[in-house]
């Protein structure tokens, strides 16, 4: 086994990919779960996520080219979001500040914690499906490009949406006292 390839047995991996698989089967798992203790849930899950992916290992591609192959549909991820937005319902909507159209625009950016969490799903889907493939050299490059996407995108949308959902579970609004 060539060192490249050992980096995927590393414990870290192993413990990230473990939570990833369990954050994706628990969303997919969400119709019609009661918005109380999914956020509670997510409470719990998401500052797992984030922190076995800060703790991923550094490694490098294998392979000359870079198109892994993507797992999740476009009608999944829609069916997924919509789901989502329905067990948030009235909570689903967050103004957000870390995004970098912000600083060009005099009002708060309007997200929902549905697309969020979607997002994030769909790259964590995708690399867990490619991990799943048992191939050395893609379960190599798909934690490469999830280490990645962690860093550039993914990451930021966690902390921003745990953010958000700590609001809705702490929140003193009395028309909410449900989450």
């Amino acid at each position: 086994m060539s060192a490249k390839s050992e980096v995927i047995f590393d414990r870290n991996v192993v413990e990230f990919v473990t939570v990833a698989a369990e954050y994706c089967s628990f969303l997919e798992r969400s119709e019609g779960a009661a918005r109380a203790e999914f956020v509670d849930t997510l409470l719990k899950l998401l500052p797992l996520l984030y922190l076995k992916g800060i703790m991923l290992p550094e490694c490098s591609r294998i392979a000359d080219y870079e198109d892994l192959g993507l797992f999740v549909t476009e009608d999944e991820y829609e069916v997924l979001r919509l789901t989502l937005a329905d067990v948030m319902g009235n909570r689903d909507d967050y103004l957000d500040v870390f995004v970098t159209d912000m600083k060009y625009s005099d009002t708060p950016i309007r997200k929902t914690v549905s697309e969020d969490l979607a997002d994030i799903w769909q790259d964590i889907k995708n690399f867990v499906c490619l991990f799943r493939t048992g191939v050395n050299q893609t379960m190599n490059d798909a934690l490469v490009e999830c280490r990645e996407n962690f860093a550039a995108y993914w990451g930021q949308t966690l902390v921003n949406t745990l953010r958000a959902l700590h609001e809705v579970k702490y929140s003193l609004d009395d028309e909410d006292t449900e989450a």
